[in-house]
């Protein structure tokens, strides 16, 4: 049963407890201390083709072409992901593969262009009329402007509104939520430009047919608060509610079963509880994409740790190298031991400082030497327990590791493995210094694997089976139209012997 944090937040909305998480110490005032900026145009901005789930945009550019702000580098088909565009005017130099800032550290096609110094736009296609438009429009225009999910997922926003509008969404929940410690580039967005968030809250609205919507902020985020209140004036269906500040809060089925009580079931989503979740930064790019008709091309991005000199928040072109945006920042200090994106807890270290920022980049993590602990060597489960009791998805870590260790693939599968977040809970209070999110990440990794052997094996054998049933269907029509034919000789001799022989033909 869930239990209450407290009644009394704003909107007298009842918040339920979260099951497990941490209590973390929170650095986000580091960076929350200077207003955002936009740094100068980079020398070259890498855009890769495919920042989003799904199949890689379609170039439609190449080597020497000219291109406006705005302008459409790559596209693909609504269904499968979303367009990519071009963050700034200037000369396409190569379409090449280049590091994308990618957790596997893969490579990928990227658009190079050479910024001209101009920042000249297309011409903009917002959506006039919004407010009365057919919400399949709308859907559309988002697919178009390639607006995919901010919080990290990069799921395509039109899609998921779309799942949400067949489902029948009647709550739109925009997450402001952010548990990492470090991060807080959607702090500063809704504190500077709430009337973005509420102007995409109303579009996301009319594209999914919600019926009201909850905006979750932090309870340390007053001026947050007071900002969006003031946009939000006397509108009736959009509530503000202050949840605590417990990591992974942030996750939408943890803020869900915060605010709603309800669990989002482990193979199911949240459009199954009649729930749209998208990210407060995505609201932003929605409104940018429907009301001002233009594409998703830049994105709040933190800067911090101590590894950095003066840790702010950037308002940075999609492409910019991260090089940049640290030297924006004062560029590296001298005990600087680790480049990350995203935050301590879930984030991902980048193997070079020239990769790209990506729609997924929500915040540069730059560790010094006193933040990394020394690798302590891991020792055997001692079975304490701690990891049970801090797993917000009510996992048994200390089975789980044990099964997938010794690959009882159907056990750990039993026992809800692929319910795992990854959100580093249990690693962060293991006293036997497992690395248990890891081996949680291989399971899954191998329970996909072979979820995928599994499908092709069935396909096999379904196109073995249609051929034997092929075969034996033509071996029975050839059966069938030889058997046909004798019926027909025999017809025809037996008709000859019925013919009756003319007289004269006797009498001869």
């Amino acid at each position: 049963m869930s239990v209450p944090h407290d009644a009394g937040t704003p909107g007298g909305r009842f918040l339920h407890r979260l099951r497990g998480g941490l209590r973390l110490r929170h650095h986000k005032q580091v960076s929350c201390a200077r207003p955002v900026e936009r740094p100068v145009l980079p020398d070259v901005l890498i855009v890769p083709l495919q920042q989003h789930l799904g199949l890689p945009a379609q170039a439609l550019v190449q080597a020497g072409d000219r291109v406006l702000k705005g302008q459409r580098l790559g596209e693909v088909d609504c269904s499968g992901g979303v367009s990519v565009h071009a963050p700034t005017s200037g000369t396409v130099r190569a379409i090449e593969h280049r590091p994308m800032s990618h957790p596997s550290g893969r490579s990928g096609p990227c658009v190079v262009i050479e910024p001209d110094g101009q920042d000249r736009w297309c011409e903009p296609s917002p959506v006039t009329d919004w407010q009365t438009r057919e919400p399949r429009d709308l859907l559309d225009a988002l697919c178009a402007a390639g607006v995919v999910g901010l919080g990290g997922a990069v799921f395509p926003t039109h899609q998921k509104a779309s799942l949400g509008r067949v489902r029948g969404t009647r709550t739109l929940l925009l997450n402001g939520a952010e548990c990492e410690p470090y991060i807080s580039c959607d702090e500063m967005l809704m504190r500077e430009e709430p009337h973005r968030v509420i102007d995409g809250a109303r579009v996301l609205q009319r594209a999914s047919g919600a019926e009201h919507v909850i905006l979750a902020i932090e309870d340390q985020m007053g001026a947050v608060f007071d900002a969006l209140q003031q946009a939000v004036g006397e509108a009736t269906d959009i509530e503000l509610v202050k949840v605590p500040a417990i990591y992974p809060e942030g996750g939408e089925r943890q803020l869900i079963q915060v605010l709603t009580g309800q669990e989002v079931p482990a193979d199911g989503l949240p459009a199954d509880l009649g729930i749209l979740v998208q990210n407060v930064g995505t609201a932003a790019a929605v409104a940018d994409a429907v009301i001002r008709g233009r594409p998703l091309i830049e994105r709040y991005v933190t800067v911090t740790g101590h590894g950095v000199a003066e840790p702010r928040n950037l308002l940075a072109l999609i492409g910019t190298p991260v090089s940049h945006l640290v030297h924006h920042c004062g560029g590296y200090r001298d005990d600087a031991d680790r480049l990350v994106v995203g935050g301590p807890m879930m984030g991902f270290s980048l193997r070079s400082d020239s990769e790209p920022v990506v729609k997924a980049s929500n915040c540069l993590l730059v560790l010094s030497a006193d933040d990394l602990r020394a690798p302590q060597p891991e020792m055997p489960c001692i079975r304490c327990g701690e990891c049970a009791r801090v797993c917000p998805a009510g996992l048994l870590p200390q089975q789980l590791q044990w099964q997938v260790r010794t690959g009882q693939w159907e056990a750990a599968a039993d026992h809800h493995l692929r319910a795992c977040i990854e959100c580093g809970c249990c690693d962060f209070v293991c006293p036997s210094h497992i690395p248990l999110a890891a081996w949680f990440r291989h399971g899954k990794g191998q329970l996909k694997a072979q979820a995928r052997e599994r499908a092709a094996a069935d396909h096999a054998r379904e196109r073995f089976d249609a051929r034997a049933a092929r075969l034996e269907r033509q071996k029975q029509e050839k059966r069938e139209r030889l058997a046909a034919k004798k019926k027909a000789l025999r017809e025809r001799s037996a008709a000859k012997k019925k013919t009756p022989v003319p007289n004269e033909e006797v009498r001869r």
